[in-house]
């Protein structure tokens, strides 16, 4: 199978290359500087905000599969930029929707669990079919991601995540573990619920989907719920080291608002018949003994 694997340039996107590269035909793109794992013959540049040059260039290449990654994900600077947000996230969504339905390819493509608002969710988590109410402008800017998906395709899977981390970029579990290093204060926000997931199992989950044709929203995420305070004392005892926490209110670091609880459960991923993804705990200590060996 022919797949574009688009903003190739991000954390996510090294596991999904790994989980795809030796079966298929795979191409990566982004605008950045192409990583050094993604063979230059294998490369394309090309800016999804910029509907010509991304329908052309999908189209010449024609693939099967497009697996969609790219977005301004740094929540606050959204909020800052809500043109440029609602240009990346939304806009460039559509365009590669528009390119999709020339060839009737197939689009993955990756939301969050922002498009929620955090305000009394399930007991077990959010589930696919529950309300969406973005509260910041991030998750308006991935809800009309998902729009666009949902209306202009008829083959699409749109996967939504959490509280991502993995290799070959900063997140929260590297952030603490070198923090704990350099023996420096980690300052967390209080009382915030999600649910961590490691992309090495985001993109085994996208190998399985997409191997039959199981349309729709799936959330993908380590089974479990837990608080970034929880969180770090997990990390703290796979690893063995330890730092001063200060807990702080949100509003003193953050400008825009986050959901307070937007942990998810993968009910539809269940109902078709996989197994139940392992927890964030043991995702965690995956994640943590591989990072041993890099750091």
């Amino acid at each position: 199978m022919k797949i574009l694997l688009i903003g190739a340039s991000g954390m996510l996107s090294r596991d999904v290359w790994d989980a795809f590269n030796e079966k298929h035909e795979l191409y990566g793109c982004d605008i950045s500087a192409r990583p050094e794992f993604i063979p230059e013959k294998q490369w394309l540049v090309f800016d999804i905000t910029d509907q010509k040059d991304t329908y052309e260039k999908i189209s010449r290449l024609n693939p099967e599969l497009v697996i969609n990654t790219a977005a301004y994900s740094d929540v606050d600077g959204c909020e800052k930029n809500p043109d440029l947000a609602f240009r990346i996230n939304a806009l460039g969504t559509r365009n590669i929707c528009t390119a999709c339905q020339r060839f009737d390819a197939v689009l993955c493509h990756i939301s969050t669990d922002y498009v929620f608002d955090g305000v009394n969710p399930p007991e077990e988590g959010y589930c696919e079919q529950d309300k969406t109410n973005p509260i910041n402008v991030y998750g308006k800017s991935k809800y009309w991601a998902e729009f666009y998906v949902k209306h202009m395709l008829n083959k699409f899977y749109i996967l939504r995540v959490a509280w991502l981390f993995g290799k070959g970029r900063n997140n929260f579990v590297s952030f603490v573990i070198n923090s704990a290093i350099e023996n420096k204060e980690i300052k967390i926000v209080k009382n915030q619920w999600g649910s961590p997931t490691y992309t090495k199992d985001v993109a085994q989950a996208v190998s399985l989907l997409v191997e039959k044709p199981s349309y729709g929203i799936y959330h993908i995420t380590n089974s479990g719920k837990t608080s970034r305070e929880e969180q770090v004392k997990e990390i703290f005892k796979l690893t063995g080291k330890s730092a001063k926490v200060n807990l702080i209110e949100p509003e003193d670091v953050y400008i825009a608002k986050r959901p307070q609880k937007s942990y998810l459960k993968n009910y539809f991923w269940q109902l078709e018949g996989f197994k139940p993804i392992r927890t964030w705990q043991e995702a965690t200590k995956d994640f943590i003994s591989s990072y041993k060996r890099t750091a």
